[in-house]
């Protein structure tokens, strides 16, 4: 089945939705992704609410407890992609916006050029005795 469904929070709106095959209960899916996804959002408040979009995809092995969890990041610079596989909901969930978020601070940094702005250590001067 085809399920989405889409979020606001008062400072970043995001258009989030979730789409679900082989997945029985959507409940627990859509809770936890949406607090994941709340935390996400303090990391995307400096972009274009309109430009920013997540979708999620949760598939379900028929008969077995396995799920595989997609998430797809859509930036104005880049879309960001990552997959897990679990045992569970929630550990594939977890796995898979941690990795979004890693790659998200990842991307920010490129485009702040931080690898450009790292200053060397002065050379320390011992003295002679």
């Amino acid at each position: 089945s085809r399920c989405s469904f889409c979020f606001a929070v008062e400072r970043c709106p995001v258009k989030f939705s979730i789409t679900y095959k082989n997945v029985e209960w959507h409940e627990p899916v859509e809770l936890i992704a949406t607090r994941y996804a709340a935390k996400l959002e303090k990391l995307l408040q400096h972009y274009d609410p309109d430009l920013v979009q997540l979708h999620a995809s949760m598939e379900g092995a028929r008969g077995k407890d396995d799920f595989k969890f997609s998430l797809r990041l859509s930036l104005p610079a880049a879309t960001l992609n990552a997959t897990s596989a679990a045992r569970g909901i929630a550990p594939a969930v977890r796995v898979a916006f941690a990795e979004i978020e890693t790659q998200l601070k990842k991307h920010t940094s490129l485009l702040r050029h931080d690898h450009q702005w790292k200053r060397k250590r002065p050379l320390r001067k011992e003295a002679t005795a």
